[in-house]
């Protein structure tokens, strides 16, 4: 299958002249057969990872696809880039503790690697750990760059390019990047990456519109509903955050992000007895299960508690936290600790450091 589409693409390029890169035609060139129950466990693994990221018991259906593609072909180098992505997300949406997580992502992209340097999605996982994990901007810049070079259609590495520019303020870049996405692939995965981009830019009233955007094409997207949320606390409209936020809970049954923030909400209008419960129930699931403590510290800096917030944040660096390297230089809900000489010195050590807005 994979040598067929090779021959195909192959011929389609000299019949319109198009002129390829050096790793386009290595690619073309490279194609190794591959068992076709393996490949189309893959196939079901990639749709499922790119349509319905967001949701916990999906992702562990899409571990389970690429687990049963490694095992019908040990040597499927896009399967083991796959599940590497996976455990990010596992652990992004708190299935799975983070350094586990990490952990394996490493083994299955080492393997990945090993099988098959020429491959864009490989590159574009090496890019998410580098940038995620790592807090390596310069190593994420250049495997997002290889990513593009080797496969300048996979609209995934557009998507997370273009978030990656965002949080480092690059915002025509990240804006040019999004717009290359949807026109390859104007998804589910698209709309959400739009949310994300603008979150990424402190750019709020954008947010509030790609949100709104989002949830017109896939208004069971909880994620969608968390990120306008978002939009509506960064442009001053609380009230109507919590809805969002209520929304964005019972949808994705009770993810950590939105219910912190919902607690963090809570607290900023009065409301410490609901913040607080939600807290306890945060801290009492912590004993038995990953909890972030990057979220916790969020609802102490609504509850106005500066000192345990920099104790739980300092927590979470160590924890590898996702949520501190996505959220920690956009986060609407620390702005009043940006001038704080601790904030300063924390923020520098995750990534690029924004100003305060």
């Amino acid at each position: 299958m994979l040598k067929l589409q090779s021959e195909v693409a192959e011929a389609i390029a000299e019949q319109v002249r198009a002129q390829l890169t050096p790793e386009q035609q290595a690619r073309l060139h490279s194609a190794r057969p591959v068992n076709p129950e393996a490949y189309e466990a893959y196939l079901r693994g990639r749709y499922y990872l790119t349509t319905e990221f967001s949701k916990g018991q999906t992702l562990l259906k899409v571990q389970h696809y690429f687990h049963e593609s490694i095992a019908k072909d040990p040597g499927f180098a896009l399967a083991y880039s796959g599940l590497a992505e996976t455990y990010v997300y596992l652990a992004f949406f708190h299935q799975m503790e983070p350094t586990v997580a990490y952990r394996n992502a490493q083994q299955a992209l080492h393997q990945a690697v090993e099988f098959d340097n020429n491959i864009g999605e490989v590159h574009d996982a090496l890019g998410l750990l580098s940038w995620r994990y790592e807090r390596d901007f310069a190593a994420a810049e250049r495997e997002f760059a290889q990513a593009i070079a080797l496969d300048p259609s996979y609209s995934c590495a557009h998507e997370d390019h273009s978030e990656y520019l965002s949080q480092t303020g690059r915002r025509a870049e990240a804006i040019a990047e999004l717009t290359r996405s949807k026109e390859l692939d104007p998804g589910p995965s698209s709309a959400i990456t739009a949310s994300g981009t603008y979150y990424q830019l402190r750019d709020f009233e954008g947010l509030v519109e790609a949100s709104r955007r989002g949830l017109v094409s896939n208004p069971d997207e909880w994620l969608e509903h968390y990120y306008l949320g978002i939009g509506y606390e960064g442009t001053g409209k609380q009230i109507e955050a919590i809805s969002e936020y209520q929304r964005a809970v019972e949808m994705s049954d009770g993810d950590q992000d939105p219910t912190a923030a919902l607690a963090h909400a809570y607290a900023v209008i009065g409301k410490r007895s609901e913040a607080q419960r939600i807290l306890r129930d945060l801290e009492e699931k912590a004993k038995r299960a990953y909890v972030s403590s990057y979220l916790m510290a969020t609802i102490y800096a609504g509850l106005g508690e500066k000192d345990k917030v920099f104790e739980l944040l300092e927590k979470a660096y160590d924890e590898r936290d996702l949520d501190m390297s996505w959220h920690l230089q956009s986060d609407v809900r620390l702005n009043s600790l940006r001038s704080d000489p601790r904030f300063l010195a924390l923020a520098r050590r995750v990534g690029p450091v924004r100003p305060a807005s």
